[in-house]
């Protein structure tokens, strides 16, 4: 039986198995084998690469991040589309403002007309003679 390569690299112990009085020196444990998160990834791996998945993640971590910021900033530029569509513009808020004073105007006409209509005969007939007097004054000057 020949040797394999990798034995003839190690050294041959410096003591001798027939001496029982020596302690002989136990091999160091490795810290991360022994670990129980090391050993379950270790399992998880096995059993993923058995099943035929790639068990660990193919993009190199830069890449899944500059993916995950790309679709932030598209998420992030719809909403402000959204709100953009959503927001009326200056001259619009000046229309819309136009419009409510106009309808707030003639509110305001409609309520005198009512109150002109249940006013007594006399008050009527008052505010009929102040108008033609004006009138009358305004055709002399």
């Amino acid at each position: 039986m020949r040797p394999s390569p990798a034995s003839s690299c190690v050294p041959p112990p410096d003591y001798m198995d027939g001496d029982e009085d020596l302690i002989k020196p136990k091999k160091l444990l490795n810290p991360v084998k022994t670990s129980r998160s090391h050993q379950e990834l270790h399992r998880e791996l096995l059993s993923s690469c058995r099943r035929g998945g790639s068990g660990v993640e193919t993009k190199p971590e830069l890449q899944r991040v500059l993916e995950s910021r790309k679709r932030d900033q598209l998420i992030r530029q719809r909403k402000q589309e959204e709100e953009a569509r959503k927001k009326i513009s200056p001259l619009e808020a000046e229309l819309l403002k136009r419009h409510m004073k106009l309808e707030e105007l003639e509110r305001q006409q409609e309520q005198q007309e009512e109150e002109s209509l249940r006013a007594p005969e006399f008050v009527k007939v008052r505010e009929n003679l102040r108008r033609t007097s004006f009138h009358a004054d305004e055709k002399e000057v």
